[in-house]
């Protein structure tokens, strides 16, 4: 119960800490540099999304012409 009871009073000091050496403005500015990281990160995922479609209709494209030649060669 006891450390329990520092655990909280730590926890509150840390906070109180962290409010008056300006945690809002590094929580700012670290959330905006995240924001950023986020609309990075969709250009690059567009970005695979596109060449794995154009990839797998390439290859979609070749299996099926190749079908069409077994199918062919078969009858």
């Amino acid at each position: 119960m006891i450390k329990f009871l520092l655990g909280m009073i730590a926890g509150i000091i840390i906070f109180f800490f962290f409010l008056y050496l300006g945690g809002g403005k590094a929580v700012k500015t670290v959330g905006e540099g995240l924001t950023d990281t986020g609309k990075k990160m969709e250009v690059l995922e567009e970005v695979i999304r596109k060449e794995k479609e154009n990839l797998m209709g390439g290859v979609e494209k070749k299996s099926s012409k190749e079908e069409r030649e077994i199918k062919k060669k078969g009858q």
